[in-house]
């Protein structure tokens, strides 16, 4: 699926900001981990849940590796814009502006949210973004549950020195580089299980991204 051709533009919606913490160790517990080595960091893969009461055998409903490759991210006006070469799939991701006025040609398009009407996550295995140029990023995550709301998301600021792993169930999109256009490693799980939220839909609601860095506590 292109997500690309999903969203509508409803003008009717609620914007949701989304608060904005600095990644680190401690802000990250639960959805994931900073990494330094994007070659060295592995990929947990997840076991294929046993459909009834019968066990899977040990070693088995795992072995569908890895999947590799370039996730690349670009504006176009006020519209962002992704290709996963990992697993084959194009995205819109969002809008600067509110869908039903965003232009992919304004002339001097204001970048200071991304407004995301799609999320989700990955059963199978984790995922990792290490930008293959240091710049800094915003990654979108809430914990896991099949019951998330809007506000349950949280948009953590990478500086672009470290990558991003995510833990399997972790809802995300993709992280948005602050950047005009961006390119990372991918890795992730090879069977590609996505389950996903609309918020348009099932909310009526769209969440406001901030791409900037955050504001830091007096001291």
């Amino acid at each position: 699926m292109e997500k690309a051709a999903a969203p509508g533009t409803a003008v009717s919606h609620d914007i949701v900001e989304l608060p904005l913490l600095r990644a680190t160790p401690e802000t990250l517990s639960g959805y994931g981990r900073l990494v330094d080595d994007g070659a060295g960091t592995d990929i947990e893969i997840v076991t294929w849940p046993a459909p009834g009461w019968r066990p899977v055998d040990p070693g088995t409903g795992n072995e569908g590796g890895v999947a590799e490759g370039v996730f690349e991210f670009w504006w176009s006006g006020e519209m962002l814009y992704g290709r996963n070469r990992a697993v084959d799939d194009s995205y819109l991701l969002g809008w600067s502006q509110p869908p039903e006025r965003a232009s992919e040609s304004a002339p001097r398009p204001e970048r200071g949210r991304l407004l995301i009407w799609h999320a989700n996550y990955h059963p199978d295995g984790g995922q990792l973004f290490f930008p293959r140029e240091p710049a800094p990023f915003i990654a979108p995550l809430a914990l896991p549950g099949d019951d998330v709301k809007p506000a349950d998301f949280v948009a953590f600021y990478c500086d672009g020195t470290q990558g991003l792993y995510i833990h399997p169930g972790v809802w995300h999109e993709a992280v948005v580089p602050l950047a005009e256009q961006a390119s990372f490693g991918d890795k992730q799980g090879k069977v590609h299980a996505r389950i996903s939220v609309n918020f348009m839909e099932e909310f009526g609601a769209l969440l406001s991204v901030p791409l900037r860095r955050p504001q830091e506590a007096p001291a």
